[in-house]
């Protein structure tokens, strides 16, 4: 339960940065009152929390962006929430070392950095449900990485190179605000 009254904390302290965001926000504060735990892998109604990280270079020009295998897209590392992890920025941080081998990485700013909410289809017997994903911004002390099981390919993409054709509206989101449009 401390890790719900935690994600309610950090929500409410997130200042959105626009009207999408503020929905997701205003919905993802709802689903924090959900009777059944909303980081568990099983709540499909509406769904469940997720976590994401940015990993930005150490010059600020690029991401590390993995492939994603089954949606074919170049996205951040994220996904589930385990329950052996203490909170939503540790489940972060857990991804990114699974993902790209990525350990103790700084926070660029100081809490949650974007919100989304995405639908996911039919997969492996789960129905069709959605990702209410919390994001946050690292920044790599250096360029080194090691791709690893959970992704496909991984690679640095300069900010002027990500388009929504290889990746998707939710990325751009997150590179216009770095580059002080969003």
């Amino acid at each position: 339960m401390l890790r719900h009254l935690e994600l309610r904390n950090r929500l409410e302290r997130y200042a959105h940065a626009d009207p999408q965001e503020r929905s997701f926000k205003q919905r993802m504060l709802e689903l924090c009152q959900s009777a059944r735990d909303p980081m568990a892998r099983d709540h499909f109604v509406p769904g469940h929390f997720t976590a994401s990280a940015f990993v930005l270079s150490p010059d600020s020009s690029a991401l590390l962006l993995i492939f994603h295998g089954k949606l074919h897209r170049w996205l951040q590392p994220g996904g589930h929430i385990d329950a052996a992890d203490a909170d939503i920025l540790c489940a972060a941080r857990r991804e990114i070392h699974e993902e790209v081998g990525l350990a103790a990485l700084d926070l660029a700013v100081p809490d949650i950095f974007d919100l989304d909410i995405h639908d996911i289809p039919p997969l492996k017997g789960d129905p069709a449900h959605q990702h209410f994903d919390v994001r946050f911004l690292f920044r790599a002390p250096d360029l080194h990485f090691s791709a690893g099981s959970d992704a496909k390919a991984a690679r640095w993409v300069p900010l002027h190179e990500i388009d929504e054709a290889s990746s998707d509206r939710s990325v751009m989101r997150a590179v216009e605000k770095l580059q002080g449009g969003g």
